[in-house]
């Protein structure tokens, strides 16, 4: 297991910490001009090297002349890319802190002399800047500083079995696809780090983290404090899934849960098991059915997942016997990966890697793609699945379910999560709407919505009408003459059944079949955010 233990401050001890923090400018801009684009590009790649050269060449000339480096270069050397640093160049970084408080709490630990005698230290974790847009026009951005282990970049070896992850890309991307209107209460399932948790806090008046990792909720604990979250709005539970909260009922759940697909061969043939991805069973079949009975009346949970691709099975069928009978339900995928492929990613994300055993990632490996072909996989997805609790108040009497599992290959910047909540609220409406109820409703195309045109060389025609998505997910669909139409004229002045009936004038379709039409490229569009209702 881990031996250096998780670093522990005050509430006081937080406060100046954070005031030195902040007093620094440490950032993700301050960083990324320090370095450079080449360096930074490569290091969220998890490409150490050049962001190493680049500090190197920083400090080097400060130290040269007998000037104090930057704080960004010192912070940035000492906790990102595990470099030692002086005494006396920490002690100018933290001014209030200095080297003694970071001692004391944990944060570094003494590193040899350098070759001019003075003492520097080393980090005993991971620390780096993370910063949130403001959740309303006009707000300020939110910076936090994150603590988690040291990674396989900083230490040079495999990761620990209790190894807590840092900010990924995977946790990035929850991130960006949570709602965040406010509520009452909220849980972030399988913490880590506490990523999830701090946004949470910003639109949420109480929030429960769980994870079985004590050590993960030791640092989502000292990363909240650190960013001035009260006690009282944070309640801290260990266990396993969904067992520290039997009984309890959220506004909102995200997780990203331990969902990596790995064989037991691959345990048997040396891997240990990696908490913050491994439940050493897969995870979602049990977690996903279990998740409605914790959702409040028109709540909602976000996640992400898994599944495997088998023989003679759509991935739909089986992803959609997990879903909970009284939610609504948003599968999307958005890649998948071939077992080879699947099986390599993970295992050097641990840091078992060809380089450094060879025999012992090949045995791995080997155990891997037998396990998946035995059993007749031929690929696995990669996704998010949204979870919806009807509210029958809002959506009038008493529907069936909405179900849309779906394949989204685009990977738009920026927050989707307002695109997301938006999609729920127009996907539950129409849900209770009949055709004819959709047929008088009048909708205007959505602001970010464009249309090309696309003509063979001769013609007067279109042969291909593209009608494309700006935010969201940046869709694009494949235009027909009625559809079209639809959105070419959709500026809320004529209702649906309208538009169908002046088509049919104009192009002498059956205007039955053309209402029919637009009422389901309405429900469709309208869900997807290209049109406004």
């Amino acid at each position: 297991m881990t031996s250096r233990p998780v670093p522990t401050v005050t509430p006081e001890q937080a406060t100046t910490l954070r005031k030195d923090l902040e007093a620094t400018g440490w950032g993700v801009n301050s960083v990324h001009h320090l370095i450079g684009d080449v360096a930074d590009a490569a290091l969220r790649r998890e490409i150490r090297l050049p962001a190493v050269r680049a500090i190197a060449r920083v400090l080097d000339e400060d130290r040269a002349v007998g000037a104090t480096p930057t704080p960004t270069a010192v912070l940035t050397a000492l906790f990102m890319l595990g470099q030692s640093v002086t005494t006396a160049e920490l002690d100018a970084a933290l001014r209030r802190t200095r080297t003694r408080g970071a001692l004391e709490t944990g944060l570094v630990e003494p590193a040899p002399a350098g070759s001019d005698g003075s003492p520097r230290v080393r980090a005993r974790c991971d620390l780096r800047p993370h910063e949130a847009t403001g959740l309303a026009d006009g707000e300020p951005d939110v910076r936090w500083w994150v603590a988690s282990d040291l990674g396989e970049l900083e230490t040079g070896r495999a990761l620990e079995g209790d190894h807590v992850l840092g900010i990924g890309g995977a946790g990035l991307t929850l991130a960006s696809l949570t709602p965040r209107t406010p509520v009452g209460t909220a849980l972030d399932l399988g913490c880590g780090c506490g990523i999830q948790t701090l946004h949470l806090l910003r639109h949420a008046d109480r929030v429960v983290a769980t994870d079985i990792s004590a050590r993960a909720l030791a640092y989502t604990a000292f990363n909240t404090v650190l960013a001035g979250t009260g006690p009282d709005r944070l309640e801290l539970r260990q266990g396993s899934l969904l067992e520290p909260v039997a009984g309890r009922r959220f506004d909102l759940i995200v997780s990203n849960p331990p969902f990596v697909l790995t064989p037991p061969a691959v345990r048997e043939a040396g891997l240990p098991l990696m908490e913050y991805r491994d439940a050493g069973r897969p995870v979602l079949p049990e977690l996903v059915p279990a998740l409605g009975d914790h959702l409040e009346v028109g709540a909602s949970a976000v996640m992400l997942g898994n599944w495997e691709h088998h023989e003679w099975q759509d991935w739909r069928e089986r992803v959609s016997g997990w879903l909970p009978s009284a939610t609504d339900a948003w599968v999307i995928e958005r890649e998948t990966q071939d077992p080879v492929e699947y099986a390599t990613m993970w295992l050097r994300d641990g840091g078992t890697t060809p380089e450094r055993d060879p025999a012992g990632f090949d045995a791995a490996l080997s155990a891997w793609i037998d396990d998946f072909a035995e059993r007749g996989v031929e690929a696995v997805g990669f996704g998010y699945l949204l979870l919806h609790r009807p509210d029958p108040d809002s959506d009038g009497a008493r529907r069936e379910p909405w179900r849309v599992l779906e394949e989204v290959g685009t990977r738009p910047a920026g927050p989707r999560g307002a695109h997301l909540a938006r999609s729920i609220v127009v996907r539950s409406g129409l849900a209770a709407m009949d055709d004819d109820a959709v047929a008088g409703l009048h909708p205007v195309v959505a602001a970010d919505i464009t249309e090309e045109r696309h003509l063979t060389p001769g013609q007067s025609e279109p042969s291909v009408i593209l009608i494309r998505q700006g935010g969201g997910f940046g869709r694009a669909v494949r235009a027909g003459t009625a559809l079209a139409a639809l959105v070419s004229v959709a500026d809320g002045e004529l209702s649906v059944a309208q538009i169908a009936s002046a088509v049919a004038a104009l192009t002498g379709a059956d205007a039955r079949d053309l209402r029919a039409e637009m009422v389901a490229a309405t429900r469709a569009l309208a869900a997807d955010g290209f049109l406004e209702l």
